[in-house]
């Protein structure tokens, strides 16, 4: 069986979200399709199981949350 599943992320800037595809794209070759539309980042996830499934969003949305942190950093320090 094939699972499919999506996440997006919405950033308050398009160039948030294109940082935010490069950051995450290494981790996820092969396993999650992934693309910016405006300031949104898009992640398109397929597996063969439920849990392969849920295993790899798991490892994305805290992958993620690493990325939302540096984000805030560097807009914070702009200064």
């Amino acid at each position: 069986m094939q699972i499919k599943a999506w996440i997006s992320f919405e950033y308050t800037e398009a160039k948030q979200s294109n940082i935010a595809l490069k950051s995450l794209e290494p981790d996820n070759m092969n396993f999650i399709n992934s693309y910016t539309d405006g300031n949104t980042l898009i992640c398109n996830l397929n597996g063969d199981s439920l849990r392969t499934v849920l295993s790899t969003a798991d490892d994305l949305l805290f992958c993620e949350m690493m990325v939302e942190k540096i984000l805030e950093f560097t807009n914070d320090n702009k200064d």
